[in-house]
């Protein structure tokens, strides 16, 4: 618990510094190595590993592409961005969620904590499609990004931010259209195409004194056809609330994330119990720690369980029917929701 506190102390004092903060840097940096002489073999791998990293950007890059020019998907269609971000595309409405796209994750504190994307090395603000709403779910910087909301609030600052009342002091300096959601509290969102979207916040995580405001979760729901989404990044939620909802997607951890006697992010048993909550058919596994990091707190958090534990802990719990669709960054994935409507 003590870890935690510090952890938590460290990350409200690097608020209070953001704003004197320079960006960090963009670029992948190169690894240091002892070895100055290389060899004709180690020359080819190096080359075979840059034409590897290349093929990823590639890759990523034709995935993004692929969905600026689905702008109108009339279903659900998912791309990760890596860590908490992703881009929704929800029946043609472009929704951009916890974005952390320009520069490192540091927490103001490089030294301490330092993390950067594996593939989506070279992502820019320029990259995304014309986008609709911007989701925030937490008001600590894996979610609520400065480095990030600076710039993006410059680009399109008359953007509609959903957000948590918690990320106030910060996106009151940004932005001009934001609708601040409490748990239990609801707002509806009418694009372009006719279509409404609602937007409810549930009860997250509590991340600081017990007295303190939860953090979001949201669900967004969808009519005719009808389906809903459901999200929350450290798989933390209300049971009584959840056992009268439905969800027909989840997207969650399923990786725990620890410290020594604390659990930052849940996952594996209180997936499966949260999808059986919901009564979910599709789940979205959220890879939220798995980034290049380093710093002294990197190498104090450690994993438990695998998405192949998942997988068997659903099977276990009579839940083998619930599809798991595993995003990959920069990929657009559609989810099947005519099957088995």
């Amino acid at each position: 618990m003590a870890t935690f506190t510090c952890l938590r102390s460290l990350q409200l004092r690097s608020y209070e510094l953001s704003n004197s903060l320079p960006p960090s840097n963009c670029s992948a940096r190169a690894p240091l190595s002892s070895n100055i002489t290389f060899n004709w073999s180690t020359k080819r791998l190096s080359t075979t590993m840059r034409a590897v990293e290349s093929a990823n950007a590639a890759a990523a890059a034709a995935g993004l592409e692929q969905n600026l020019t689905n702008k109108d998907c009339l279903g659900l269609q998912l791309t990760f961005l890596e860590g908490n971000s992703w881009l929704w595309n929800v029946r043609g409405t472009q929704i951009l969620v916890d974005p952390v796209l320009v520069g490192n994750l540091d927490f103001g504190i490089p030294l301490l904590y330092d993390a950067s994307k594996k593939t989506l090395k070279e992502f820019k603000l320029e990259d995304l499609p014309q986008l609709d709403l911007l989701l925030i779910t937490q008001n600590f910087d894996d979610h609520c990004h400065v480095n990030t909301l600076q710039p993006l609030s410059k680009i399109i600052p008359d953007l509609q931010v959903i957000s948590t009342p918690n990320a106030e002091p910060t996106l009151t300096k940004l932005f001009k259209k934001v609708i601040y959601l409490e748990p239990g509290q609801s707002t509806t969102y009418k694009s372009k195409n006719g279509s409404e979207i609602v937007i409810r916040a549930s009860a997250g995580p509590t991340l600081g004194p017990p007295w303190q405001r939860p953090e979001n979760g949201y669900f967004v729901d969808v009519k005719d056809p009808s389906f809903s989404l459901y999200y929350e990044p450290h798989c933390v939620f209300d049971r009584m609330a959840m056992s009268s909802e439905q969800a027909d997607v989840v997207i969650t951890p399923v990786i725990k994330q620890v410290l020594p006697f604390y659990t930052l992010v849940s996952g594996q048993g209180d997936a499966v119990d949260l999808v059986k909550l919901l009564k979910a058919r599709f789940v979205v596994p959220l890879q939220n720690g798995d980034l290049d990091s380093k710093g002294i707190l990197a190498k104090i958090v450690s994993r438990v369980g695998t998405v192949e534990e998942f997988k068997d802990l659903l099977e276990a719990a009579e839940e083998s029917h619930v599809q798991i669709l595993e995003a990959k960054p920069g990929v657009p994935l559609d989810v099947p929701l005519a099957m088995g409507s």
